[in-house]
Formats: structure tokens, sequence, C-alpha cells
């Protein structure tokens, strides 16, 4: 049985039972989406992983508390500890996101590129960069709900409980994203092939 045919729910169950390479498979499953999401809410890769890191501690704990009940919310549930966290950062550290590049390492540049020749790849590497600073410069709420949505690859109904506002809003700020991005693309006659 492939790791992508058992359900978070069984995951979370086996391990409770003791089986301590079903959180690492739960792990394995997410990482990527959750790093992801932290990196571009906090855009500085060495907090990025401090905040990775505690919240899968945060995680481990509540699970082996027990205190976990959201059955088939997994994903969301670990997404809101991430995104609070990285919030509660900002918050020590009197500090608000700042729009400037990264001058840690891209966390895009090891994503698979199939078929693609090495100047597809560098052409695909330079327009994800281009879309990245594009969208550091969109408002934080229409910031947050892209990211949510294309990243962390959450449905509207996620964003909206971990955002904490109707999902009519979050469609609205997805909207509106898409719309800001739209224009400043053509305002920077840029060519994202």
């Amino acid at each position: 049985m492939k790791i992508y045919q058992i359900s978070d729910q069984q995951l979370i169950k086996n391990y409770r039972n003791g089986n301590e390479a079903c959180f690492e498979m739960l792990l394995k499953r997410y990482k990527s989406k959750v790093f992801t999401t932290i990196f571009l809410i906090v855009n500085d890769r060495y907090i990025a992983e401090d905040i990775f890191q505690e919240t899968f501690i945060k995680v481990l704990k509540t699970l082996k508390s027990e205190k976990y009940t959201e059955e088939g919310k997994y994903l969301p549930w670990v997404m809101t500890i991430a995104r609070n966290l990285s919030i509660d950062y900002f918050r020590k550290t009197s500090k608000m996101p700042k729009m400037v590049n990264s001058s840690g390492e891209d966390v895009f540049k090891n994503l698979p590129i199939f078929d693609d020749s090495r100047e597809e790849q560098i052409i695909q590497n330079q327009n994800e960069a281009k879309v990245r600073e594009l969208i550091k410069l969109l408002p934080k709420e229409q910031q947050e709900v892209l990211v949510l949505r294309h990243y962390g690859d959450l449905s509207f109904k996620e964003i909206s409980e971990i955002t904490q506002v109707s999902i009519n809003t979050a469609l609205g700020r997805m909207r509106y994203a898409l719309q800001n991005l739209r224009r400043m693309i053509e305002e920077k006659s840029l060519s994202l092939r």
C-alpha cells in the first residue's frame, strides 16, 4: 500500500497506537505545502524553518495528548497552526513582514520539472520568481488567500476557517488578488509564457 492510499485519520490512529513511522508519513505528505506557506508569510528561509519545526512539535504534542479531534481536517488544522505561529513571530518581534527579496535559498528550485529542456527550466524558474515578487506587492489579505489556495492547495472553505472570514470574503480576496496580479503583469509588460 502506498503512502497516499492511507488516510490521514488512519495514519494518526496508527501513530497514537505506537507506530512512529506513521507520523513521518504525515510529515512527508504535507511538509512542502506547510513550509512553502510559512516561507511566503515570513519571507525568510531560516525563520520559516524554525516556525516549521515549531509547528510540527505542536502537532506532535497535541496528537500525543489525544486532544486532536478534527476528523478529516488534518491539513487545515496544521495550516492554521503554521499561520498562527507565523503571525505570532511578527507579534513577538514587533515587526511586520517586509516586501524584500529573500537572501535564503529558493524553496522552489527543487521542484521537479519533467520533460523540459534546460532552457525551459530556466524560463520556468524565472517566471516563478517574477510571480512571487508580484505576490509580495499584493495587500496582506490577498497574499494570504492566494498562498493558502495555490501553494497550500486548500479549499476556500478551509481557507475561510483558517483566516476566520466567510467563504465569500475569501473568494473575493482571491478574485482581487488575481485581478491585481494580471494588472501588475500587464503594467510591467511581463511575459509569463
